[in-house]
């Protein structure tokens, strides 16, 4: 989130650096504690290197299976411990292949420009 140094009212936004520093201690304690999860990634701004201030951080994470739906998926992970705002897409394993399968644009676009923290796609 942004902060206000404590000598002036001027806004600092974490650099892109300490974002993905942030992300990947994050994805490692995500990866230790949930044996479903196969892959955790960032796409977006900060995959193809033009944030800017205000950037936030697009994730997205696939689980060997779920049972809720992908609306609810992201309720338990605590990603608003990221430094900066975050956006979280929770697929299944099935899901995901499906959705190369069929190739849209958005498949095409991760599959160009996620980068994996913890695992691969599948």
């Amino acid at each position: 989130m942004p902060v206000t140094s404590s000598t002036t009212s001027v806004k600092r936004w974490p650099t892109p650096d300490q974002v993905l520093d942030e992300l990947r201690g994050w994805a490692n304690v995500q990866a230790a504690s949930r044996p479903d999860l196969v892959a955790l990634g960032y796409f977006g701004s900060h995959a193809r290197g033009d944030t800017g201030f205000g950037s936030d951080l697009d994730l997205v994470a696939i689980v060997s299976k779920s049972d809720l739906t992908r609306l609810e998926r992201n309720r338990d992970w605590p990603y608003e411990r990221l430094p900066v705002p975050a956006d979280l897409l929770v697929y299944t394993v099935d899901e995901w292949e499906s959705m190369r399968r069929t190739g849209g644009r958005f498949a095409r676009m991760m599959h160009a420009e996620a980068v994996w923290v913890v695992g691969e796609a599948p």
